[in-house]
């Protein structure tokens, strides 16, 4: 089996019976749409794994040294810099990735904005059908959460040279400014 197909096996494993806090779709098919934004957009095989990987450590039994044996250390580092500490407040969580991604290397960033773009289309998809009750179900109200999605979508972009910046950065800078106004 290849890793990129054993990486999708591990997260459909760790997040079985977990559902979306938003759709109460099951909860496997959020790494899968990160992976996909990875592999369309060209990323390597172990950014892609680390696709399907960034949540296991947050939400399932999983921890960094079953991923470091599984798929080495690369895509554990991957994994690490997509996950909060959740020892700390929601504030501190965010405002703990919205410093780490204005530094972080373009693999790392890939990872954060492919995360937050298939959240964002999530939320979008539910306010669309429960307006403004939807704020209810985060620890940030609408205010809190326009913060936290801005200044990621802002700060991926520093550091980056023009032409190395993936499209889907473009694609959810433009869905939460629209939305956030």
């Amino acid at each position: 089996m290849k890793r990129i197909e054993m990486a999708e096996q591990l997260a459909l494993k760790a997040h079985e019976g977990q559902v979306r806090k938003l759709s109460g779709e099951p909860y496997i098919v959020h790494p899968i749409a990160v992976a996909n934004i990875l592999k369309e957009a060209g990323f390597p095989e172990d950014v892609i794994i680390a696709g399907y990987l960034h949540d296991t450590i947050e939400d399932t039994d999983l921890d960094f040294i079953d991923i470091e044996k599984a798929f080495g250390k690369n895509v554990t580092d991957l994994v690490r810099e997509n996950t909060e500490d959740k020892s700390k407040t929601w504030p501190e969580r965010k405002q703990h990735t919205v410093e780490a991604i204005r530094t972080a290397p373009l693999e790392v960033k890939a990872l954060i904005i492919a995360d937050k773009l298939d959240n964002f289309e999530s939320l979008k998809e539910s306010f669309e059908q429960d307006g403004d009750d939807i704020w209810n179900k985060f620890k940030g109200d609408k205010q809190k959460q326009s913060w936290y999605y801005r200044s990621v979508a802002a700060n991926a972009l520093e550091g980056l040279d023009q032409e190395e910046i993936p499209e889907f950065f473009y694609t959810y800078k433009k869905m939460v400014d629209r939305f956030f106004v």
